[in-house]
């Protein structure tokens, strides 16, 4: 066997001796610092609209209202007018075809496919989020995967929509943090920047809000908002005669442009193949000042709405309490979820004489014996039944008087 070379001791030395010297040439590393950028090295550049005034490309847009005013059949009415290059409400054209994608958390595909028909879209231009792929079994989670959506839209010949319905399901923790829904949401915003894509989230508004500033109306933290270059709002109108087929949508925030005005809507059905019906939206004529001036002339019997908010929050309590105590903070998160706001929660809780205990670290909510066979307006029930209450473990009795200082959820 032949011998392995004897290393070249002087080479290897003096190899070894220009790499410390190119290291002390370079100084010690970089320490970390803040980069500037001079202002005059910034590129102003004009907003870019998919409906101007109305609908920015490239950023997040919201749009909220109560249950029943038709916001998801806007927000696909739009889509609708992009696919196909169409006529917006105020009579200006799209400027240019594109490609739309949608995702619901509520409706099924066919039901949405169905009102996207009706409202003359281009279906081939149409992409429905429907899952993952390479995850068998998982579906898809706007809180978690927006870098996959950006990376698959990227594929797309124009993506010019993104529609998520309802936009609280981007956000991964607590939708009343601010922290967290602008840690969520961020995703979302800079898919819109980088794709230069609209991005069209649906919300609702809270229950027993009338009257207030409509973007304080939009349910969970007001970083919703705040994320929003524009907030858009609708609403049924109100009328005399118990008609509430005419409903409006206003601008509620906007700055990048005119914050008010909008336009008033129906809504109709129309048959889009045999035994399938979709519903579009019918615009109507253009509306003139704030969304506050607007929805309150809407919205006239605001006293009476807060009212069935307040009936329907004693309804919740009542059935979530109907077997026992449960925790203070569970019982508003449930609320909040389900629409009742906090505030209506509590003065639903006053109502009802439901009583509240302290237990090691946690506050509970229960109902007496007093007062479990009553209703919201404090009459017998009809059946006055009482039925029994096991308890949480770790409670020991009934619940004790109600500290309002101490108690926190």
């Amino acid at each position: 066997m032949s011998a392995l070379p004897k290393p070249d001791w002087a080479k290897l030395d003096a190899d070894r001796a220009k790499v410390l010297a190119a290291r002390q040439d370079a100084g010690p590393p970089p320490t970390p610092g803040v980069r500037l950028l001079r202002g005059d090295a910034v590129t102003l550049e004009a907003v870019q609209w998919a409906w101007p005034g109305f609908l920015p490309a490239g950023m997040l847009t919201l749009l909220g209202g109560a249950p029943g005013c038709g916001k998801t059949t806007i927000a696909l009415d739009l889509a609708a007018t992009i696919t196909m290059a169409g006529t917006w409400p105020d009579g200006t054209r799209c400027r240019q075809a594109g490609d739309v994608m949608v995702w619901s958390g509520e409706d099924p595909a066919p039901v949405t496919a169905a009102r996207l028909v009706a409202s003359g879209a281009d279906m081939r231009r149409v992409h429905f989020i429907d899952g993952l792929t390479g995850c068998e079994g998982e579906g898809f989670d706007p809180g978690r995967h927006m870098d996959l959506l950006e990376s698959t839209a990227c594929k797309l010949a124009a993506p010019r929509l993104l529609i998520l319905d309802p936009i609280v399901s981007a956000v991964t923790g607590d939708g009343h943090k601010s922290n967290d829904v602008r840690r969520s949401l961020q995703p979302v915003v800079d898919l819109a920047h980088r794709l230069g894509c609209a991005v069209l989230g649906i919300t609702h508004f809270s229950k027993g809000t009338g009257g207030r500033d409509p973007v304080e109306r939009i349910t969970g933290s007001l970083a919703f908002a705040a994320l929003a270059r524009l907030v858009l709002v609708a609403a049924k109108v109100k009328q005399e005669d118990g008609d509430e087929s005419r409903r409006v949508l206003v601008r509620a925030k906007s700055n990048i442009g005119p914050d008010d005005g909008g336009f008033a809507y129906g809504l109709e059905r129309v048959e889009v193949a045999p035994e399938v019906e979709g519903q579009r939206v019918r615009w109507l004529e253009p509306l003139k000042g704030t969304a506050r001036e607007v929805l309150a002339e809407a919205e006239a019997d605001a006293g009476d709405e807060e009212e069935t908010a307040l009936d329907e929050a004693c309804a919740f309590l009542r059935s979530e309490l109907r077997l026992g105590p449960k925790p203070a903070k569970y019982l508003l998160s449930e609320a909040r979820n389900a629409g009742h706001s906090e505030r209506t929660l509590k003065r639903a809780k006053q109502r009802l004489g439901i009583e509240s205990r302290k237990e090691a670290t946690a506050w509970l909510w229960g109902m007496t014996d007093d007062v479990q066979g009553w209703d919201c307006q404090g009459s017998k029930s009809a059946k006055g039944a009482k039925e029994s209450v096991p308890e949480i473990p770790g409670t020991v009795g009934p619940l004790g008087p109600l500290d309002e200082d101490s108690e926190v959820f």
